[in-house]
């Protein structure tokens, strides 16, 4: 199924938790806390202003972007669990680019 966002909407994929703590003790599935970064797999064309035109988006398909811990609504589509959301509720792009890295 190919799924479409609509509006300021946002399809992210959640990324994968640790399995283990930092000591080295294996983390149950049911004790994990669920990560709050994700890469965005589908975004909406964007909202309309009051005179109906359409405001663009500053995330886009592939951006590594953090969120709030109870923001979306976690959906399954085809056998994936995703999160959709509103732009609003992301709290900012990563930069996962070399440059950004080096000046780390």
């Amino acid at each position: 199924m190919k799924f479409r966002p609509l509006h300021d909407r946002v399809v992210i994929r959640r990324a994968e938790g640790d399995i283990k703590s930092k000591g080295g003790i294996i983390i149950p599935d049911n004790a994990k806390e669920k990560p709050q970064q994700g890469e965005v797999i589908a975004v909406g064309p964007g909202p309309r202003d009051d005179g109906g035109k359409l405001i663009p988006l500053d995330v886009k398909t592939g951006d590594t972007v953090l969120f709030g811990k109870w923001s979306g609504t976690e959906v399954k589509i085809d056998g994936t669990d995703l999160l959709i959301m509103k732009e609003t509720d992301i709290m900012g792009i990563v930069d996962t680019s070399e440059a950004a890295k080096k000046a780390a």
